[in-house]
Formats: C-alpha cells, sequence, structure tokens
C-alpha cells in the first residue's frame, strides 16, 4: 500500500512509529526551578555527533499545567540542563511508570520507587544503577512542525558508565541488555548484537 499522510492511512492503528524500529528510549531526567525532579522517557531520542558528544530528543504533545508541553521541555526552557538515563531491561517497568502523566509538582522518581543521586557537571538527578548517563547542556531547542512539537538538542558535559558493564575496554550492552522502542505499545530487547566491519576498516 501507499499513503500520503496528510490523507489517512485507512489502518486500525498509524503505521508511522512501526516503520523507524527499533529507536533507543531517552529517560530524560530535569530539575525544575523550585528543585522538583522530573524522569519521563522518550523514544524519539539518539546521538547526532562525536566532537563535542551531542544528542537529541523531541517531545510532542502538551499538559494542561504546562504553557503548550511537557514538564521536560519546561524544565529545560527554565534551567538549561538535562540527564539522558540509559535503560536497560531490569528498569522497564519502572521507566514505563515514570511516563504517567502527572501533575508537575509529583516527583517521578519518587511515583515509579527510583533511587536518585545529584549529577556531577549539571543541577540535575539521575537514576541510580541505571548503565549509563549522559549529563547534558542545552545547545538548540527547535519548534517543529505541528503543535507542541519540540526538539532538544543537548551537548554532553559528564557521562556515568556502570563499572560492571565495561570489559576490556569497551562499554559491553551484552551485561544489561538495552530497551528499545518499536512501534504501537511494543518493546524489544537487545540481545544477540554483531560485529560488522566496514569495508574501509583495517
Amino acid at each position: 500500500m501507499f499513503f500520503e499522510p496528510k490523507d489517512g492511512h485507512g489502518l486500525k492503528h498509524n503505521p508511522f512509529n512501526a516503520l523507524v524500529v527499533p529507536r533507543p528510549i531517552g529517560w530524560i531526567s530535569t530539575r525544575d526551578k523550585s528543585g522538583v525532579d522530573n524522569l519521563a522517557p522518550y523514544s524519539f531520542f539518539n546521538a547526532v555527533a562525536y566532537t563535542p558528544p551531542q544528542v537529541m530528543f523531541s517531545s510532542t504533545g502538551s499538559k494542561s499545567d504546562q504553557d503548550g508541553t511537557k514538564d521536560t521541555v519546561a524544565n529545560i526552557h527554565a534551567t538549561g540542563v538535562f540527564c539522558v538515563n540509559i535503560v536497560g531491561q531490569a528498569m522497564v517497568e519502572a521507566m514505563n511508570v515514570s511516563s504517567a502523566a502527572l501533575p508537575n509538582d509529583v516527583d517521578e522518581f519518587n511515583h515509579a520507587g527510583l533511587k536518585k543521586i545529584t549529577c556531577t557537571t549539571i543541577n540535575c538527578a539521575r537514576v541510580v544503577a541505571v548503565p549509563a548517563a549522559l549529563e547534558c547542556t542545552v545547545s538548540e531547542i527547535v519548534p517543529l512542525r505541528g503543535a507542541h512539537n519540540t526538539v532538544v538538542f543537548g551537548e554532553v558535559t559528564g557521562i556515568y558508565m556502570e563499572d560492571a558493564f565495561i570489559t576490556e575496554g569497551k562499554f559491553d550492552i551484552t551485561k544489561f541488555t538495552p530497551v528499545g522502542r518499536l512501534g504501537y505499545r511494543d518493546y524489544a530487547n537487545v540481545k544477540e548484537p554483531y560485529e560488522l566491519l566496514r569495508p574501509d576498516d583495517n
């Protein structure tokens, strides 16, 4: 089949999210100006540059207690920092709990029963015992076409990695099973990575 999104797809469920898969999950933590911590997962997330290291995520939608956006983006506008917590299978249920649309004065760390620790380079919290976390300062916030669509770019100023997941100088994802987002309400575990050399690799 072929369809133009402006005309609709005619299917029971929108297939768009199921086409760009698997997508890494950015479990984004922020802190508002009054000190309330926020935590929410975003599957429109990825790394975008090596030097300096940079990441992006996008937020789609809004909440009634924020001005045309969600808590994460509102907090980043106010403070200029955020942290990306990397999701492993052991924390996938807590990640899902933290996706609830709660009032902006509710701490999702507490709501999901998660311990937190203060980041090293930014005034923000991260989830204790995640495999890795990326501390970021905002480099650009870009409004996208459509209602309440925003992409946030950040420069990574600090990187935490759990020592147990470093093997022979490499961050070993087989030690914690990364989780990716598929379409609809589906997720996937990365269990069988393989190496593929490029033609110009020596």
